[in-house]
C-alpha cells in the first residue's frame, strides 16, 4: 500500500500540470490573438482546479496507476475558443492549437533544468523530487508527440487543417466526429486484441515512441546533460 502512495505521489503534480496547463496555454494563446471566450469563461488561469475533468484528469490517470499501466494518460477540461473571433481563422486555429503541445515541451525541458538543483535537497528528498521531475518529463513528451498527431481532435489534427489546403484540409476535419472512437480503438482495442494471440502490441505507442525519444535525446543535450 505505501508504493501506491509513493508513487502516486510521484505522478499527480507532474500529471497535474502537463493535463491543466496544456489547456490552459490553449484559452491563453487565443485571448492574446483576439478571441476573450476563455476569459470570459474564467478559464485563463494557471490554477489547476479550474480545467480538472473529474475522469480525464482524475480517475483515469488513477486507474491507470493502480493497475500499474505502462504509460499514465488523462485530459482536462477543454479550452473554449471561438475561432469566428480570431483575426486569421484558420492560421490561428493552428497556432491555438499547438500551445498545448508546446507548454508540454517546455514543461519536459524546464524539469531537464530542475536536475541541475537536486544537490541542493537532501538524501532522502532528492530522490522524490528526481522521481516527480523524470515523471514530468516522461508525460509531457508523451502528451506533447500523441496530441501532435495529425487526426482531429487532436491538437496535431487541428494544426493540419489550418495548415494544409482547402482540398485537403475539409475531409481531414470531417474526420473530428469519428476521430476519438479511433482513437480508443487504436488505443485500447487493438493492444486488447493482439494480446489475445499473446502479442504486446499498441500501434499508437509503436509510432510516438521513437519520437518522444528523439525529443528526450534532444532536450538532454540542450539542458546541459547529454548522453
Amino acid at each position: 500500500m505505501m508504493d501506491v502512495v509513493y508513487t502516486a505521489s510521484t505522478w499527480i503534480l507532474p500529471a497535474l500540470l502537463a493535463i491543466t496547463l496544456h489547456e490552459a496555454a490553449h484559452g491563453f494563446v487565443a485571448w492574446w490573438l483576439g478571441d476573450p471566450t476563455a476569459k470570459d469563461a474564467g478559464r485563463l488561469s494557471l490554477n489547476p482546479l479550474r480545467h480538472v475533468d473529474p475522469m480525464g484528469t482524475v480517475v483515469l490517470p488513477a486507474m491507470l496507476l493502480l493497475v500499474k499501466a505502462p504509460f499514465l494518460f488523462g485530459w482536462a477540461k477543454p479550452v473554449p475558443v471561438d475561432f469566428h473571433n480570431l483575426p486569421s481563422p484558420r492560421r490561428d486555429m493552428a497556432i491555438v492549437a499547438a500551445a498545448g503541445p508546446g507548454i508540454n515541451l517546455m514543461q519536459a525541458y524546464i524539469a531537464l533544468l530542475l536536475f541541475h538543483l537536486l544537490p541542493m535537497f537532501g538524501q532522502t528528498v532528492d530522490q522524490w523530487v528526481a522521481q516527480n521531475l523524470e515523471n514530468s518529463i516522461q508525460i509531457n513528451l508523451i502528451l506533447c508527440v500523441f496530441n501532435m498527431l495529425p487526426l482531429p481532435p487532436l491538437d496535431g489534427g487541428r494544426v493540419a487543417v489550418g495548415l494544409l489546403p482547402l482540398a485537403l484540409a475539409r475531409p481531414l476535419a470531417r474526420l473530428e466526429r469519428y476521430g476519438m472512437v479511433l482513437l480508443l480503438i487504436l488505443l485500447l482495442a487493438v493492444p486488447l486484441a493482439a494480446s489475445q494471440f499473446g502479442i504486446d502490441w499498441n500501434p499508437l505507442f509503436a509510432l510516438i515512441t521513437p519520437v518522444v525519444n528523439w525529443l528526450a535525446d534532444s532536450l538532454l543535450a540542450l539542458s546541459g546533460h547529454g548522453r
